[in-house]
C-alpha cells in the first residue's frame, strides 16, 4: 500500500496493552482473537475480520469501536445512550493508532442492538437524517440500507458487525457498491462478517485467526469461500454426504 493511501486512513493499527492485563486467562483476553493480538495493522480502506463463531471477532470489533469513541451499543460518535451494559472491558486495553485525518462521518453498527439505535434516533427526533421515515417502520433489511444510503457519507469511519444479518444476497451486493462509492470518497470500513459476498470487496485486507496468529488471507483461501463454492458447485452431492454421515452417526 502506498504511503499516500496509508495517510488517508483514520485507523492505522490497533495494539493490545498486554503489560496491563493482570489475568490473561480471563474473558475477554481468553478468546482466540484477543489471545492472538499484539498489533493489528490496517493496510487498506476496507479491513475484514473473519473467523468461526466464538473466535472473538465481534468482541474485538466492539472494543475497537469503543476505544475510538463510539457508543458501545452502536450509532454515531455523538450517541451516548445505554440500555444494557453488555460490552467487555477490552477497549480499555487497546491503543488506537490514528491517522492525521479525522472522520467527518462515522457509525458503529451492531446487528444485535440496531433496534436500540433506531429507538434512540426516534427519541432524538433525528429521523430526517435517516431518510425521513422511522427505521422502526421499515423491515430490518430496508432500515439497514436506509442507514447506509442516507446516513453514511464521504470521509467516514464505519465499523460494522455482521451487517449481512439483515440483508439478502442481492442487498449485500448493493452494500458492496455503496461501500465502494464511500471508499472512493475517502471513507474507511472495518467489519466482521461470515458473508463470502462481502469478503470479495476488491482490495480488502481479510484478517483471520490461524494457529494462534492473526494472518492476512487471500479471498479464495478462506473457509467461507471454499465451503460456499463447494456447496454451490455440487449442492446435492454435499448434502448427500452430510446427511448420510448424520444418519450413520445416529
Amino acid at each position: 500500500m502506498s504511503s499516500t493511501l496509508n495517510s488517508t486512513l483514520f485507523i492505522h493499527a490497533v495494539r493490545l496493552k498486554r503489560d496491563a492485563i493482570s489475568d490473561p486467562g480471563a474473558y475477554p483476553f481468553s478468546v482466540p482473537a484477543v489471545q492472538a493480538l499484539s498489533r493489528m495493522p490496517m493496510r487498506a480502506p476496507v479491513t475484514i475480520l473473519v473467523g468461526e463463531n466464538g473466535s472473538g471477532k465481534s468482541t474485538l470489533l466492539e472494543a475497537i469501536a469503543a476505544a475510538y469513541g463510539f457508543n458501545p451499543e452502536g450509532g454515531t460518535l455523538n450517541f451516548r445512550f445505554a440500555t444494557r451494559e453488555s460490552h467487555s472491558p477490552l477497549h480499555e486495553y487497546l491503543v488506537i493508532e490514528r491517522g492525521v485525518r479525522r472522520p467527518r462521518n462515522g457509525f458503529f453498527l451492531r446487528a444485535e442492538s440496531f433496534f436500540n439505535v433506531a429507538t434512540e434516533i426516534d427519541r432524538l427526533g433525528a429521523v430526517h437524517a435517516y431518510g425521513g421515515v422511522s427505521l422502526h417502520e421499515q423491515s430490518h433489511g430496508e432500515s439497514f440500507l436506509t442507514l447506509v444510503t442516507e446516513r453514511f457519507g464521504a470521509n467516514g469511519l464505519y465499523i460494522l458487525d455482521e451487517p449481512e444479518a439483515a440483508l439478502s444476497p442481492s442487498r449485500q451486493l448493493a452494500l458492496l457498491v455503496r461501500m465502494h462509492d464511500l471508499v472512493q470518497a475517502g471513507s474507511q470500513f472495518i467489519l466482521a462478517t461470515h458473508s463470502p459476498l462481502l469478503m470479495a470487496f476488491p482490495g480488502a485486507a481479510i484478517l483471520s485467526w490461524e494457529d494462534g496468529e492473526i494472518r492476512e488471507a487471500e479471498y479464495e483461501d478462506t473457509e467461507h469461500y471454499q465451503v460456499s463454492r463447494r456447496f454451490l458447485m455440487d449442492h446435492k452431492g454435499v448434502l448427500r454426504k452430510l446427511l448420510d454421515a448424520g444418519s450413520a452417526e445416529a
